[in-house]
């Protein structure tokens, strides 16, 4: 057995962008794995170090790490002036890497420590893939891919058929509670009893209508509607812009007439609708 004196002087081995290297020091800085590993110039360089589970750490080049471990430290460089752009949970990123792991995106949306949670690749026109645990994900392919996390419950969601799979997550995860409508080929989908702004209508909850349009969810549902119609409490009049009326599968809504003119075809999704409709609600639409 190798004693750690014999293990100092032959020095400690290293991977570094899957090259090995041998380092005397058991506690190197970032710039002196940088350095062993013959990047050039240092300053343009960033470096992660691979922990269990493909969780990539960042090491700056005057922070220390120790790699006096069992096996060789694997580490991964990159210059910095070269980036990747990603979207996690609605959030833009720029990553040094073109590639990332599962592992990390949880990191990166806050949901490591919460083992029921899951990572989901956006697929348009698919059903969206989950992926699996520390796998990894190429992003130097054209476009901007598409990331969200979500609880992974075999025994809870939303059973709706026509919202796409990243819409049915969300509703899953806000517990909100939804019905499928039709009326001819339109489709539409119904949240039940959704909380209205606290005091302001003479009701606390209605049925809000989404229909979706054809070629949704790149193209952007227009008004809402309410059921049952809605009247302002202070003054018990109808709001503004909402005082027709809209049949459609057997009920006689309240038709907000709220125009939709920035959807953004790809990006843009149920939870924006929903922000529109509690936006109008509050009045500020």
């Amino acid at each position: 057995m190798t004693n750690q004196n014999e293990s100092s002087r032959a020095g400690f081995r290293i991977v570094v962008d899957d090259v090995e290297y041998t380092i005397l020091d058991p506690v190197p800085t970032g710039r002196q794995i940088l350095v062993a590993a013959g990047k050039s110039p240092i300053e343009e360089h960033l470096l992660y170090q691979l922990l269990p589970g493909n969780l990539l750490e960042d090491i700056s080049l005057e922070e220390t790490t120790d790699v006096r471990g069992d096996g060789k430290e694997r580490f991964i460089s990159f210059l910095s002036d070269r980036s990747f752009r990603f979207e996690l949970d609605g959030q833009r990123q720029d990553w040094g890497m073109s590639r990332i792991t599962e592992t990390t995106l949880r990191k990166l949306a806050g949901v490591d420590n919460k083992p029921k949670y899951r990572v989901w690749l956006e697929r348009r026109g698919q059903e969206d893939l989950k992926l699996e645990v520390g796998q990894w994900v190429d992003l130097s392919e054209a476009g901007i891919e598409r990331f969200y996390t979500g609880r992974d419950d075999t025994n809870a969601g939303c059973n709706s058929t026509v919202l796409p799979s990243a819409d049915r997550r969300y509703v899953s995860e806000h517990e909100l509670v939804t019905e499928d409508v039709a009326q001819g080929e339109q489709k539409g989908i119904v949240f039940k009893n959704y909380p209205l702004p606290l005091g302001r209508f003479q009701v606390e909850t209605a049925d809000i209508l989404v229909v979706l349009p054809r070629g949704y969810p790149d193209t952007a549902p227009d008004m809402f509607f309410a059921d049952p119609w809605l009247t302002l409490k202070a003054t018990g009049a109808y709001p503004e812009k909402a005082d027709q009326a809209f049949s459609f599968a057997g009920r006689n809504w309240q038709r907000w007439s709220r125009h939709n003119e920035e959807w953004r075809a790809g990006r843009d999704c149920i939870q924006t609708m929903l922000r529109r409709i509690d936006s109008a609600l509050r009045g500020e639409s």
